[in-house]
């Protein structure tokens, strides 16, 4: 093995995506000789094929709304035609400027870039494209990647990798799977005109989300011509590129050209080397660590989707950095899992923070809900039917906001301003305390004042 200063590097990170690419910059930012290897593009499922992509189509998608709501407010707008390859094609080239951003960050920073795929050969040795690299540290930030389950013609359904460039906007597409990206992909591909169909194995979409913005959201991809089966699931897909069919478990068969299976995700741990260094995996292939991202061996470390954490960029990024801080920076420091606030890129988007009414209910007991749904101003003259709700969770005892959700134009902007604010303990009086901008949809939520009564709280659950 020899001592540290014999190795070639101090650390060496596996993955060059958002976690990855963090923890390399700050921990060489530090002083440490880092180097990063990569076998695909550098920026990772975020950048490349994930939320900055997939946002880029959001908004593409979004203009229809914009057209047709004109109409209301004096415009005489007629819908253009729409190109689906333009759209593709300048999200491509931003992709490409990003990936480029980020490879000249790690090349400011003095980390070596190294192309090819890493695995460990021991502890202290990971091998890239034929050639082997010894190292004090390794961070294993290789994420994750979607899976499709093994039903009779799965080699026909494409994946949010390939929906992002499929050559051409399919007429219909069927969506199997109920989770973010499922609903992501379904308001994108609606709205651009694609007929949409949504297989969920659930009663609901967004397992894991709070059961009424659950509710609010399904009846608004309704409202906007989406079909969701709930309680099904794809039995077989057949067919060629001309059209596909797909059966269901409850005997229906939906016509489509293009299915899309946005049926979870699972860790990239298989064959780069963790057995042979003796990293222990959990039950679904995820990285097994602790608060600080250590392993079960003592110089490898985790972060990021690879982990059973909390899959989303910027809680790998911030983990990344605390690794950095913590073992080349002499400032040990982990970061908090609680309050990470998230959204849904739905149309309309969903967001939320803390905790569910279901949750704060187990944990806290007496809780009091506030909640509000009404037609934003902007649809009393544009005409569309469309909703916005807004919810408090406060613990009883306390007066403690315990979770905040909203579905609706602008939620995820609304709710980032309300997790500080959650995050720095504010209770429902400091809200009522707290004067509202007019006319907004954000002063809803200083404004409550009704208690959902107990009643109708329990018809709802």
């Amino acid at each position: 093995m020899g001592t540290m200063a014999d190795r070639d590097f101090d650390l060496i990170v596996i993955g060059a995506g958002s976690g990855g690419v963090r923890a390399a910059r700050i921990s060489a930012r530090h002083g440490a000789r880092v180097a990063i290897c990569e076998e695909s593009r550098f920026g990772g499922t975020c950048v490349i094929r994930g939320c900055v992509p997939k946002k880029l189509l959001v908004y593409g998608s979004a203009f229809r709304d914009a057209f047709e709501d004109a109409v209301g407010f004096g415009w005489n707008a007629h819908l253009p035609e729409f190109d689906w390859p333009t759209l593709i094609g300048a999200k491509d080239r931003e992709i490409t400027r990003l990936e480029g951003v980020y490879r000249k960050l790690l090349a400011d920073a003095g980390v070596t870039a190294i192309e090819g795929r890493g695995r460990l050969v021991d502890a202290h040795t990971v091998e890239v494209a034929g050639r082997r690299y010894t190292t004090d540290k390794v961070l294993v930030a290789t994420g994750g990647w979607p899976v499709i389950p093994p039903i009779p013609g799965h080699e026909h359904a494409i994946t949010s990798n390939e929906a992002l460039d499929l050559p051409a906007l399919p007429r219909r597409v069927v969506i199997v799977g109920g989770g973010f990206i499922a609903v992501e992909f379904a308001g994108i591909f609606n709205s651009l005109g694609s007929e949409t169909t949504m297989l969920v194995r659930g009663e609901q979409l967004l397992r894991g989300f709070d059961d009424d913005a659950r509710i609010e959201m399904a009846r608004e991809m309704a409202t906007r011509g989406i079909t969701i089966h709930a309680r099904t699931q794809p039995a077989a897909v057949s067919g060629d590129p001309r059209g596909y069919c797909v059966r269901t478990d409850q005997g229906q068969e939906i016509d489509c050209d293009a299915v899309l299976f946005a049926t979870g995700r699972q860790p990239n741990t298989r064959g780069i080397g963790l057995e042979e260094a003796g990293v222990k995996l959990r039950a679904g292939g995820a990285i097994a660590v602790d608060q600080w991202s250590r392993t079960s061996v003592a110089n490898i470390f985790a972060v990021g989707d690879v982990t059973d954490r909390i899959a989303l960029t910027p809680v790998a990024i911030a983990e990344g950095h605390a690794f950095a801080d913590t073992e080349f920076g002499g400032r040990p420091r982990h970061i908090d899992h609680r309050n990470v606030p998230s959204a849904v890129f739905g149309q309309p988007p969903l967001a939320m923070v803390g905790l569910t009414e279901m949750q704060a209910r187990e944990k806290h007991g007496a809780v009091d809900i506030y909640r509000s749904r009404f037609r934003p101003m902007k649809h009393t003259l544009s005409g569309r039917e469309e909703r916005t709700m807004m919810k408090l969770v406060v613990d009883a005892a306390t007066d403690r906001i315990l979770g905040a959700h909203m579905v609706g134009a602008d939620a995820p902007e609304i709710i980032q301003g309300l997790a500080i604010a959650i995050t720095a303990g504010a209770t429902k009086a400091h809200f009522d305390q707290t004067i509202g901008i007019h006319p907004t949809a954000a002063e809803e939520f200083v404004t409550m004042r009704e208690k959902v009564p107990a009643a109708v709280k329990l018809a709802a659950e």
